[in-house]
């Protein structure tokens, strides 16, 4: 009696086997269809559409509830000669070196220990450096003095400070004239960060991107076979034919529903 074995060699069509082979000897290659991916994508797409909106969503929450707006406000000085009265190339030069050299200033303890004083702060040293910057626009000598804060009132009374006292301290240390005070900082009425609109919009981005990851990673790991063409595509085999599934289920109720039939018949 020949062997299950046996029997489906038989079935196959002559060289099916030697292509089964063939195909299970190869590497473990995975070949992504980028089509089929782009179909499966299409298919999912209304999961895509809420994953989207849910990261908007949360983005939403996290930029108007959750993250604290910070303000920004800048104070500028002009630091050019006042015994220049022309403006060389020499002094657009200069300009170059500025940040570098004022961003000391505006690190300086003495500076710092006078903001505080002023301001009667209560924040430590490093805390309070890292909300200043020092910005210096290509060919000029104009300094900008950003402050940023939570609070609109503390940036503008932060950057407006910091602008006197540099203004006082760089000719006693530096032997230089004293810079002019070009502008000050006014009270900012929106905050700098975060920007809301593209914050949903980065969260929207990112539902999206994570759905289509997820449904990508799925397909790829999915090896189940579908479909005829699966495994002529997959296995290199060509199907002779298709046998369906049987409901047993139906049958057998039928039949426990005529035994318990003919049994009332019989009591009666």
């Amino acid at each position: 009696m020949a062997t299950e074995e046996q029997q489906a060699m038989r079935v196959m069509q002559p060289g099916a086997i030697a292509q089964a082979d063939a195909v299970v000897s190869q590497d473990d290659e995975m070949e992504i269809d980028l089509l089929e991916l782009m179909l499966r994508l299409l298919e999912k797409w209304k999961q895509i559409a809420i994953a989207a909106l849910l990261g908007a969503l949360i983005a939403a929450i996290l930029v108007l509830f959750v993250i604290t707006p910070t303000y920004e406000a800048t104070a500028k000085l002009y630091v050019l000669n006042a015994s220049n009265s022309i403006v060389n190339l020499s002094d657009l030069q200069i300009g170059n070196y500025l940040t570098s050299d004022y961003q000391e200033v505006f690190s300086n303890r003495h500076v710092y220990d006078e903001v505080v004083r002023r301001l009667g702060l209560d924040t430590e040293y490093e805390a309070l450096t890292k909300r200043i910057s020092v910005s210096n626009p290509s060919d000029t000598r104009i300094l900008y003095i950003t402050a940023e804060s939570t609070d609109p009132v503390e940036a503008m009374n932060l950057a407006n400070t910091y602008a006197l006292v540099a203004q006082e301290f760089i000719p006693q240390r530096m032997e230089s004239q004293q810079p002019t005070l070009f502008e000050t900082a006014s009270l900012p009425e929106e905050p700098a960060a975060p920007n809301k609109l593209m914050g949903i919009v980065i969260g929207f981005v990112l539902g999206m991107f994570a759905m289509c990851a997820f449904v990508a990673i799925q397909f790829v790991t999915d090896d189940r076979i579908r479909a005829n063409e699966d495994i002529e595509k997959h296995l290199g085999l060509a199907v002779l034919g298709i046998m369906p599934l049987v409901n047993r289920t139906v049958p057998v109720a039928k039949n426990a529903a005529k035994r318990k039939v003919t049994k009332r018949e019989a009591n009666s």
